[in-house]
């Protein structure tokens, strides 16, 4: 889904009251899901996803399961195909065993030829089709759960109460009591882990050098907040929908401008796999790995609860 997160999302105010009718489409769509019968696979079963609607980095954590699983299982990333997620798939397919199904449950069914086998979910938590082994929520320490209200009134794809179905909750970013707060109330018995990302090719930036950055995510404040930590100078910044299809004019247009300020250009690897078929362009990106806080506790519980 290709959009920009309205402001209204963050703060409650006269349009949410206005949409807050449209909230009960939203649960009704909810409410049907939940009578689907959920197949339960004899094969480990783990889904990363999310209820805040983009920006959660919940594929980079899928990445990071996949290093921490492989060591041990055969292990395939399953993500339903969506025309506009190119640039999550494309990540995908560089380091994992990618499964692009129509259906999540179709894609389940082809790795179970051996119980060896396990099937890592990118996104897929309000696909109740599938019973999972472990499901892992992700948010952003940045956007929390905005005004705490379900589309489109809010960023919420479904209510908060259903945090009681899932096992972890990933926090994206810095501690925050207040959105731990909020978890807990929902599941006193949930697991909190945190993590942040490390920008890994540091070197390749110039720290003296200003810098245009742009970015189609959908919580782009976290790219610009791990350019501010590692002290890389943004002079000016172009936010674009998340998961924008990137046409060469935008290009040509984001190159004019940082000739005209005399900037140099940075955008994050995700935006990045989606331009490079272009002419070659003096465009660096951002390389990141995912740190967990308290990884051995992390690495223990997941295989635990598989």
């Amino acid at each position: 889904m290709k959009f920009l997160k309205p402001n209204f999302w963050n703060k409650n105010s006269l349009i949410v009251f206005i949409l807050l009718p449209f909230t009960l489409i939203t649960r009704f769509l909810i409410f049907v899901k939940s009578f689907k019968n959920s197949y339960e696979s004899n094969n480990p079963t783990i889904c990363i996803g999310n209820i805040y609607l983009g920006g959660t980095g919940k594929t980079q954590l899928v990445i990071k399961i996949n290093e921490i699983l492989v060591k041990k299982y055969k292990t395939f990333v399953i993500k339903k195909y969506y025309q506009d997620q190119i640039d999550e798939q494309k990540l995908l397919a560089e380091r994992t065993n990618l499964i692009l199904p129509n259906k999540r449950l179709d894609g389940l069914k082809k790795i179970e030829t051996s119980k060896k086998n396990i099937a890592i979910f990118d996104d897929g938590l309000q696909d109740k089709s599938i019973k999972y082994s472990l499901s892992i929520v992700c948010f952003s320490s940045i956007s929390g759960v905005g005004n705490n209200k379900i589309l489109p009134a809010g960023p919420l794809r479904e209510d908060l109460s259903q945090l009681k179905n899932y096992n972890v909750a990933f926090i994206n970013g810095k501690k925050n009591s207040e959105l731990e707060k909020n978890i807990k109330f929902h599941n006193d018995k949930i697991k909190i882990f945190y993590g942040k990302y490390f920008l890994k090719n540091k070197f390749e930036f110039n720290l003296k050098s200003k810098y245009l950055a742009f970015c189609g995510l959908g919580t782009p404040e976290n790219f610009f907040e791990l350019l501010r930590n590692n002290k890389i100078k943004v002079a000016k910044k172009k936010i674009f929908p998340d998961h924008f299809d990137y046409k060469i004019s935008d290009i040509k247009e984001i190159i004019e401008i940082a000739k005209k300020n005399k900037l140099k250009i940075i955008t994050t690897e995700k935006d990045y796999v989606k331009i490079k078929k272009f002419k070659k362009f003096d465009i660096k990106f951002t390389k990141i790995d995912l740190l967990i806080d308290n990884n051995l506790d992390f690495k223990k519980y997941i295989f635990k609860n598989l």
